[in-house]
């Protein structure tokens, strides 16, 4: 690759991060971390009564913790990312939400699985809350090129509309 290509790549890609869309999934994101945070604090404090010691963890209250938090939170985020910030992109309105759902969940995939490494790296050092809200911020760019380009259909949206303007 040479060095313009690069350069414009590079250029393209943070155009796309410090956009105006950005901004509307960094505030949806906002919600989702409002909804992830309640749901972890209240299994791990109300459901479980698990005790914080320094240094100590118990793994798999967690992870079940993370599962129900993470799980809202991913609900959450794709019916606000859906409506307001893709809202634009109605073409993939044609999908059955639930079909778009499971789409928008795989694409979460990697972020998600991030987000359980970093949280239980970092659990035995920091208060889990904290961990868990570290996690978050590392993995939410990757979390929106992922949605941006696949599940609200960038790289598609582009095509039909060039195949469209052809017809």
């Amino acid at each position: 690759m040479t060095p313009f290509k690069l350069r414009m790549r590079t250029a393209s890609l943070l155009r796309r991060i410090f956009s105006l869309r950005f901004l509307k999934f960094g505030t949806v994101g906002v919600s989702g971390i409002v909804v992830n945070q309640g749901a972890l604090y209240v299994m791990q404090e109300h459901v479980f009564h698990v005790a914080n010691v320094a240094g100590q963890v118990d793994w798999l209250l967690l992870n079940v913790s993370l599962s129900v938090a993470i799980f809202l939170a991913t609900l959450n985020n794709f019916f606000w990312n859906r409506l307001w910030t893709w809202k634009d992109r109605v073409l993939h309105h044609h999908r059955p939400w639930i079909v778009q759902f499971g789409q928008y969940t795989l694409a979460c995939g990697l972020s998600i699985a991030l987000q359980f490494m970093f949280t239980n790296l970092l659990a035995p050092h920091v208060y889990y809350l904290i961990a868990n809200f570290i996690a978050i911020g590392v993995t939410s760019v990757l979390n929106f090129l992922l949605n941006d380009i696949w599940t609200f259909g960038r790289l598609r949206f582009l095509g039909q509309s060039a195949r469209g303007k052809a017809d």
